[in-house]
């Protein structure tokens, strides 16, 4: 097997130390080094000595966590880093050590066996960060928010069936009605905007309950909980307005495709970044996000056509913008979910409205220009054909003798 690199060097990152292995050709002798260091700071720039010394211009190490990143932020003013994925470069079992470890990604990087996982620049990974935690954030919230019901309902408080919106302006003061002590349904209904759809007097026979002090208690401490994390949420979204202010043009772009509001085209950006060279082409965009099926093909046979995990962050705000999207009855992926829903339902069809909402992003982003929407009647522009056969079959179905004429 051809060597790629003569000298190179594989490191095995651990929480509080670093396993490095320098591998070194000379003549048709391999010489291979170890050391370990610490994960400190000064710890990693004696890493970066210890790789120049030994001529190592170029490193793999593996994606543990959260332990890579610091030593990529330290090492990647200095040499080429690899970052692997752990699935993809396990060893042989049986033989398993630390030293083990670096040496094998040693070897794997020398003949030019590890595929470099994408790593964004640094701006892009903190528009990442940003974006993530928000959701994590919202996520709080809506958990929150159902130990609120379950509180109202161990009260015999039947407030969730009429009111849509428990953290509404009307809901909330319903819920600070019954914090500062009042259980009377008229003086509840008094704090309410007087705009809920449901009807009053529903609305006075969901609010008889018993309400106890541990009630009160509970819808205290999680209503204070959710207002902390939406001031978090604010926080957010002004620290993302200043980040993204070199790329306002790219998210406004993102955001004439439907479906795609202003926090889908920010997590679109923050999760592949605008620099689409980094996939050659829109299949290995869908690839890395995961939103193609798997290929997994033994004795001529297809075992399992399921998803992959991909980019999780990124995937489920895309299918929720899909669902978004369809509801454009005018555009194409309407015309393109209807289409594969009736062949392979509504889940597999969503998830390639996804896939085309993506694809459209990749040259957005590449090409920097708008969203152009193909139309819904792109697929019977496509095969008049075999629409005038499907319209035909349809009306000799319901009794009509239909004979076709070129206009």
């Amino acid at each position: 097997m051809d060597i790629i690199h003569q000298q190179c060097a594989g490191l095995d990152v651990h929480k509080d130390e670093v396993v490095a292995c320098a591998r070194v050709v000379t003549g048709r002798r391999v010489l291979r080094t170890s050391a370990r260091f610490p994960t400190t700071t000064k710890g990693l720039l004696a890493l970066a000595d210890w790789l120049d010394e030994h001529q190592c211009h170029v490193v793999a190490l593996e994606a543990t966590g959260v332990y890579w990143k610091p030593v990529w932020h330290i090492l990647e003013a200095r040499v080429q880093l690899v970052l692997a994925n752990p699935g993809h470069v396990r060893a042989i079992p049986g033989r398993k050590s630390d030293m083990n470890d670096a040496a094998w990604l040693a070897d794997l990087l020398a003949h030019g066996l590890i595929r470099g996982s994408f790593v964004p620049p640094p701006a892009i990974q903190e528009l990442r960060d940003l974006t993530r935690t928000r959701k994590q954030l919202g996520r709080q919230i809506a958990q929150h928010s159902l130990r609120l019901q379950k509180t109202l309902e161990d009260a015999n408080l039947k407030i969730a069936s009429f009111v849509s919106d428990l953290l509404g302006v009307s809901g909330r003061a319903i819920l600070r009605g019954l914090i500062d002590g009042e259980t009377t349904p008229a003086q509840l209904l008094a704090r309410t905007t007087g705009m809920l759809r449901a009807d009053p007097e529903q609305l006075c026979t969901a609010l008889e309950g018993r309400v106890r002090d541990h009630h009160r208690f509970l819808l205290r401490l999680h209503l204070t909980q959710i207002e902390a994390l939406e001031k978090g949420i604010e926080s957010l979204d002004v620290r993302l307005e200043v980040l993204l202010s070199p790329f306002r043009a790219v998210t406004a772009r993102l955001c004439t495709m439907p479906g795609v509001s202003t926090l889908v085209a920010q997590t679109i950006l923050a999760e592949i970044g605008d620099d689409m060279r980094r996939f050659p082409t829109p299949g290995h965009l869908r690839s890395w996000v995961g939103l193609c099926p798997r290929l997994d093909e033994s004795a001529g046979k297809r075992r399992s056509t399921r998803l992959r995990h991909g980019a999780p962050w990124l995937k489920t705000v895309l299918v929720q913008a899909a669902w978004a999207a369809i509801r454009h009855r005018d555009g194409y992926p309407h015309a393109q979910f209807q289409r594969l829903k009736a062949k392979r339902g509504p889940k597999k069809a969503i998830v390639a409205v996804a896939a085309s909402l993506l694809t459209a992003a990749y040259f957005i982003l590449r090409d920097e220009v708008e969203y152009r929407d193909l139309g819904a009647h792109y697929f019977d522009r496509h095969d008049a054909t075999r629409a005038a056969a499907r319209l035909t079959k349809r009306l000799e179905a319901l009794g009509f003798a239909v004979q076709l004429t070129a206009a």
